[in-house]
């Protein structure tokens, strides 16, 4: 019988992300533990990176020589934030709750969980870099009803 192969991925599709950090072992801590309970592997490691695999797209982590500053800034030009689809709004809250043990906190707290409006349940959280993330409930549970489908 013929082995499968899984279909390439499709044109335009994200290949990866590379992040630049100051500290490779701090950041593997923090970044890790998000990337993992988010669905994806290990891929690569060396003396100054690591990288994790969801699918055909991976994450990239590396402490450059040629980095200019210590700290992230997401109000500066370049990346804002990476957002990721998390299954479910008590998947979102089981993130947060975990999130200050891993190097993380919770960005406005006083909206959560509907700091990016009624309309969806996320949360938004920033590490010791100054990286933020948000976890997006593709389902809700509960009286939260904003989202088509909820």
């Amino acid at each position: 019988m013929p082995e499968e192969r899984a279909a390439p991925p499709g044109h335009g599709t994200l290949h990866h992300i590379e992040i630049w950090v100051p500290d490779i072992d701090r950041a593997v801590v923090q970044w890790e533990w998000l990337l993992t309970a988010l669905g994806h592997t290990p891929f690569q490691s060396w003396e100054r990176g690591r990288s994790w695999r969801l699918g055909p797209t991976y994450l990239v982590l590396e402490q450059s020589s040629a980095l200019t500053g210590t700290r992230h800034d997401r109000r500066a030009p370049g990346l804002n934030h990476l957002a990721f689809h998390v299954r479910d709004d008590t998947a979102v809250d089981a993130l947060v709750a975990q999130a200050v043990r891993h190097g993380w906190t919770l960005m406005f707290p006083d909206k959560h969980p509907h700091a990016g409006g009624e309309q969806q349940y996320a949360a938004y959280l920033e590490n010791t870099d100054g990286f933020e993330v948000e976890l997006v409930a593709l389902t809700v549970h509960g009286p939260f009803r904003g989202r088509s489908g909820a």
